[in-house]
């Protein structure tokens, strides 16, 4: 949540570097060059046009799309640099460190909302089946889903199928969590149910990088927004005044479209 950030000499340096990130489909090139850091419990929300880059971005941030050119410093691993990834078994041991929530939920259809939870701890954390139920309960307790413990992921509405995919996330203990537009594929009914559990992630000092459309959860939750267009960030600072007092004519445009629209 705003303000709320960490004290130790530890937490004094960034856990997410990122220097001259480049990336490029064919011609089309998406990210051009960005720079940009996140400190040890900061919550950052990415906003802009549709095709600025955004989803890209965060999905260079865990190594799902590898960049071309630029260097990313996360939770104290280099994940790229200059083109060159992490071997596949160290990049995922840093995806154990880092979780992502995606716009579609991604839950295996077979399995319980327990045993979805539990089954990333019992596979890649080599917990037992006791232990990583009690964990899998408290984590369902905390996204208000300990009544669904043994339903299926069909009988879910697409607001608790998201709030399982966090649950499951977040069993892997990670210290970064990347949301990307986690509830552009929910009913505007059931988009708050799951940025409540976000705001209690945030406020609970959980580092996060969030896109989103989501204005009001930027302007509550973000201590930086991030505004990109064209494949870079044009602007970033904290949430009154990218809101109030934007410097950049393309930033004044887009929020004026979205707010008007919301």
């Amino acid at each position: 949540m705003k303000g709320q950030q960490a004290n130790t000499a530890a937490d004094t340096a960034p856990i997410v570097r990122i220097r001259g990130l480049r990336k490029a489909f064919g011609d089309h090139v998406v990210l051009n060059g960005i720079d940009f850091e996140v400190m040890p419990s900061q919550v950052v929300v990415v906003i802009g046009p549709s095709g600025s880059g955004k989803s890209t971005f965060l999905r260079c941030c865990n190594g799902l799309e590898q960049a071309e050119g630029g260097r990313i410093d996360i939770c104290g691993r280099t994940l790229v640099d200059g083109g060159r990834m992490l071997p596949d078994a160290d990049l995922n041991a840093l995806r154990e460190e880092v979780g992502m929530v995606f716009q579609s939920f991604n839950l295996f259809p077979h399995l319980t909302v327990r045993d979805n939870v539990t089954l990333g701890p019992r596979k890649l954390r080599g917990l037992g089946r006791a232990e990583a139920d009690a964990e899998a309960d408290v984590l369902l307790r905390k996204v208000g889903l300990t009544h669904k413990a043994e339903a299926m992921p069909a009988s879910l509405s697409g607001g608790q199928k998201q709030r399982v995919a966090i649950a499951r996330a977040l069993a892997m203990k990670p210290r970064v969590m990347l949301f990307d537009e986690p509830t552009s594929a929910l009913d505007p009914e059931l988009v708050g149910e799951v940025l409540q559990v976000m705001k209690l992630l945030a406020s609970e000092g959980m580092t996060m990088m969030v896109v989103t459309h989501e204005m009001g959860f930027a302007k509550e939750v973000a201590d930086v927004v991030v505004v990109m267009d064209g494949g870079g960030i044009i602007e970033s600072g904290p949430p009154d005044v990218i809101f109030s007092q934007p410097t950049q004519a393309r930033t004044r445009e887009f929020l004026q479209a979205v707010l008007t629209r919301a």
